[in-house]
């Protein structure tokens, strides 16, 4: 099997759909001789800052001197990043070469009787065996959705669970409250096992104690509120760390200070590792997509927030980052997740915005996200004085006879290149950019942007 053919047995079985459930993984890897099971394994779950946490984790280790394996999903910018041996993605060849063993114990079950397994079933396998053969010493697992019922979820005994900030999200699969998703993800905890997480809101964090309880699983807390931020900007934040000082990193967002709090937690009480390697490796540390400054004059960023919650943390990065001046957003969704409220957070800051829809089967129309987007904008202005008035950094907004502000523009846009055009046609060069939603489209819009 060459990477052609890999690649299109992956779209094949893709067809198939996603079904919740751990038998078909489980048999999966009884074929592959449950080699998951000599994996050590940090399993992290989590609505928002699964990837931030895992990307401080996989650094801080690799500078430890481990060899560090991570699945991560879904790729931002390569098909091959969602696994990843010390930041190297995985090879076209090494992809067609575990993809041809997985593929053989699926035809091993279905001659057995069996459903073929999913392809998120597909590609976690893989990850367990790519990691096995490779020889890993630490393996990051990301959950692909919830935690209990998620494929990832077939390990017995990580070295440690980890769960970042739950919040609403993937209800039709996982609950319509806080305290249902919440137990969702605390399925990953495991008898006898550390977990780490965060100081969640109440109901999550009754759901996280209980089953730690129940499970025997010693239960540590990062608690955000002892740490004090020094300085903030664009491109770095620090801060002092209660247990490590000085700490500095290059991942921007009011969030990531609570995502770094909780890798800190896992690296330095779990794991035993050193302050200066924990300092050092925070400081390198990189992950695209998330507040990435892609471009300047104007200031261009992207950031994968696509639920309430994210969308929550990232308008109050642009309130603090940002204050009075009007955002020009570049907006593309999933129409399964909670775009109204998305929409409702970022508009208040809105300059402009310009709609698209996502290369992604699950994506909403540009023309119904920008209708959408239309009648919030009307009603936030209109909230405002009981009609359109200046709003943050009104010099960058559209104005009507006698200078009188109109209502941002909104705009739905037929390609990623003519929402680009646009955006830097409306923007002054002091002025901001930025493209948010749906991960599936940033690496199009920065591929767009930085060639503009």
């Amino acid at each position: 099997m060459n990477y052609g053919q890999a690649r299109a047995y992956a779209v094949n079985v893709s067809r198939s759909g996603s079904i919740l459930g751990l038998d078909s993984i489980e048999n999966l890897m009884h074929e592959l001789g449950d080699i998951q099971e000599q994996l050590k394994i940090i399993h992290i779950a989590g609505t928002n800052g699964k990837g931030s946490t895992g990307a401080y984790l996989e650094r801080v280790l690799i500078e430890a001197g481990y060899r560090v394996g991570r699945y991560s999903s879904p790729a931002v910018f390569d098909p091959m990043e969602v696994w990843r041996i010390n930041l190297q993605s995985m090879s076209h060849e090494e992809y067609a070469d575990i993809m041809e063993q997985v593929k053989c114990a699926c035809d091993r079950m279905v001659e057995k009787g069996m459903e073929h397994p999913t392809i998120f079933e597909v590609e976690t396998a893989m990850a367990f065996l790519y990691f096995y053969q490779k020889k890993c010493d630490y393996v990051l697992l990301e959950v692909g959705m919830g935690g209990r019922t998620d494929a990832t979820n077939v390990i017995r005994k990580p070295v440690c669970s980890v769960i970042t900030s739950v919040s609403m999200d993937h209800m039709q699969f996982l609950g319509n409250t806080l305290t249902e998703i919440a137990q969702a993800k605390a399925g990953i905890i495991k008898k006898d096992c550390p977990v780490v997480t965060i100081l969640q809101k109440a109901e999550a964090m009754v759901a996280i104690e209980a089953e730690a309880e129940k499970q025997h699983a010693r239960l540590y807390t990062a608690d955000v509120s002892k740490v004090t931020v020094e300085t903030e900007t664009l491109k770095e934040i620090r801060f002092d760390h209660p247990g490590l000082g000085t700490v500095t990193t290059q991942l921007t967002g009011t969030y990531q200070v609570e995502n770094c709090c909780l890798a800190v937690t896992v690296l330095k009480e779990v794991l035993g590792i050193a302050d200066r390697i924990i300092i050092d490796g925070i400081r390198n540390t990189v992950w695209p997509g998330r507040f990435e400054i892609i471009g300047e004059q104007p200031l261009f960023i992207i950031d994968g927030a696509h639920n309430e919650d994210a969308a929550l943390q990232l308008s109050a990065s642009v309130e603090k980052y940002f204050t009075n001046i009007p955002i020009t957003y570049i907006i593309g969704v999933l129409a399964d997740k909670e775009h109204k409220k998305v929409l409702e957070a970022m508009l208040p800051y809105a300059g402009a915005a310009f709609t698209v829809t996502p290369d992604n089967p699950r994506a909403m129309k540009a023309e119904e996200l920008a209708s959408e987007a239309e009648a919030i904008v009307a009603r936030l202005w209109k909230e405002r004085a009981g009609k359109p008035e200046k709003a943050q950094g009104a010099e960058n907004s559209p104005q009507g006879a006698g200078g009188m502000e109109l209502l941002p523009k909104v705009m739905a846009c037929s390609s990623m290149d003519e929402a680009v055009r646009l955006a830097l046609e409306h923007t002054k060069k002091d002025g901001v950019i930025l493209a948010f939603g749906s991960l599936s489209y940033l690496k199009e819009i920065k591929q767009i942007a930085q060639v503009d």
